[in-house]
Order: structure tokens, then sequence, then C-alpha cells
């Protein structure tokens, strides 16, 4: 029997010309098999380097491609994995100043919040309006988001292209 399949997208919004070999070593050992990337200057941060590699594997791939760069000193990468029937789908964005965070995604890529940590934001905010508006924004990564968005708006020529199978 054959491991539930998934799909996604690693993003590497910046990471300086030196550690480009290593992210590629470090996502061909978590998709075990070799890879290349097509790197290109990242214009918003002076020397770093950017690309997206579409990549394809067992459900559970984007984590461990998550793991293996997770932590690196001057990285800010995403990756996704889109929603399977063997599995949720994901999303993990890291950056040198936040460390990594990690959203379960629904089948259109929707950040999940589970209920637990919807009761926990109500909790902590009491009747807090902004309390409850900083916990909500902490639940779905804002501060990853707003730290990552300029880096994404460089890549509008983005070589990725989606073909999504309709019937």
């Amino acid at each position: 029997m054959t491991a539930p399949h998934a799909r996604g997208v690693l993003f590497v919004h910046s990471a300086p010309r030196a550690l480009c070999p290593h992210i590629e070593w470090a996502a061909g050992r978590a998709l075990e098999r070799a890879v290349n990337f097509s790197w290109a200057d990242q214009p918003v941060l002076k020397g770093a380097q950017r690309t997206e590699f579409y990549w394809e594997g067992p459900v559970g791939t984007g984590a461990k491609i998550a793991s293996a760069l997770r932590g690196w000193e001057h990285l800010r990468f995403e990756v996704t994995e889109d929603a399977s029937a063997g599995g949720d789908g994901g999303r993990w964005m890291h950056t040198p100043d936040l460390g990594i965070f990690f959203a379960q995604t629904d089948t259109v890529g929707n950040v999940v919040i589970p209920e637990d940590r919807l009761r926990y934001a109500m909790e902590i905010a009491g009747s807090n309006a902004l309390e409850l508006h900083r916990e909500l924004r902490l639940a779905l990564g804002q501060a990853w988001d707003d730290e990552l968005e300029a880096f994404r708006h460089a890549s509008s020529d983005s070589q990725v292209v989606w073909l999504h199978k309709v019937g």
C-alpha cells in the first residue's frame, strides 16, 4: 500500500548566497531525493537570494522540510502542504526574529484555528476586545505574515505554475 500523497511549495524568501546549497541539501534530505533550485536575487534585501520550489511526496513532507530548515540564521521561508485525502494541509513560516510558526490549513489554504485555541484566546482576553484581537492575530501567525509580506511581493514574477485537476 502506498503512502497518501501530498504536494506543496517551499518558498525561500531570503537566504544568504552561501547558504543556498545547504538549503538544497536539507530540502533534498527531507524529500529523499536530490533537488536543484533556480535562485534569483531578492530585491528587498541586498545580497540575499530567493526561490520557489514545487514538491510532491508523502503526507507530512511539508513538516519534514520545515523541520530541516527551521532555526537557520538569516533565513526566511514558508512551506505549504495542500490538504489531501491522507491529511490536513499545513503552512509553516519562519523568520530569523520570530522563529517558526505552524498552522493547519483547509482544502483552499485558509488557516484553521482549533477550537481549544479559540477558547484559550477568549479566556485570556476576557471582555477586553483589544486583547482578543491580539490573541487572534497570534493564532493566525500575523506577525510572521507581516514580516514576510515585503519579501512575497518581490516574487511577483513567480515561476511556480499551479495546475488543478477539475472533475
